[in-house]
């Protein structure tokens, strides 16, 4: 049976004061437990209702009941684990980077970072107001891809500046990517779900660019910020 502290300190990740306070986040699910596992990151715990066959030292084995004590999710996938954050690593400028102007929603982010993976981008760059990566909704949208995308949290407008790569901005009012004649490796910023690129930061791009609308009545306001990405990285890749 789980304990008191254990379930303090399992139900607190859900909130990044603490995850920043002890160090820890939560991964649930099989399939993304097991692609941490076999990454670097370091396992501190992991809680299951069937044996990982992994060092017992790590693995506690736990009822059903208890999963649905300590779970953040409707439906508890038979594990739940904790691993300790890693440090940031330094961002490597040498390839096509994303960069996050506060994006908000966990489940944005996290499709954002399985994007990146899908597409070879090892590096994600985010404003200090952009959700939480470590946020348990974001982990579980990753599916697994946290293990292999480079997330930072930095200063936006300070990293563009010192900067010498092309900067993208995603814009309504921007160029067609279909209509470019190049695209280069750079950084491609996408804005907030509902402000789009700050004005601060849409002073330090360098090229505007929109995805057009085909549709015959084009009343779609915009598209999700997500999905935006999805089309912009392909277009780049492509090219």
């Amino acid at each position: 049976m789980l304990s008191k502290s254990q379930i303090k300190l399992i139900t607190s990740l859900k909130q990044k004061k603490y995850r920043q306070q002890h160090g820890f986040f939560v991964v649930e699910g099989i399939k993304t437990i097991n692609e941490l596992l076999n990454s670097n990151f370091v396992l501190h715990t992991l809680y299951t209702t069937d044996s990982f066959n992994i060092n017992a030292i790590n693995e506690v084995i736990i009822s059903n009941s208890d999963l649905k004590r300590i779970s953040f999710l409707t439906s508890p996938n038979k594990a739940l684990a904790i691993f300790k954050t890693p440090k940031a690593k330094n961002i490597d400028e040498s390839g096509l980077i994303v960069a996050l102007d506060s994006i908000s929603d966990p489940g944005n982010l996290g499709t954002i970072i399985r994007l990146c993976d899908w597409f070879g981008v090892k590096e994600l760059v985010c404003s200090k107001e952009t959700v939480d990566c470590y946020n348990p909704k974001v982990i579980q949208a990753t599916m697994g891809s946290i293990a292999r995308v480079n997330v930072n949290y930095v200063d936006l407008a300070q990293f563009l500046k010192a900067s010498n790569l092309p900067v993208y901005g995603a814009f309504m009012e921007g160029e067609s990517v279909y209509l470019k004649t190049t695209l280069e490796d750079g950084i491609i910023v996408m804005g907030n779900e509902a402000n789009g690129v700050s004005k601060e930061i849409e002073s330090l791009i360098s090229e505007k660019i929109s995805i057009p609308r085909f549709g015959d009545f084009q009343a779609t306001e915009s598209l999700n910020v997500a999905t935006a990405a999805a089309v912009l990285l392909s277009e780049f890749k492509r090219r």
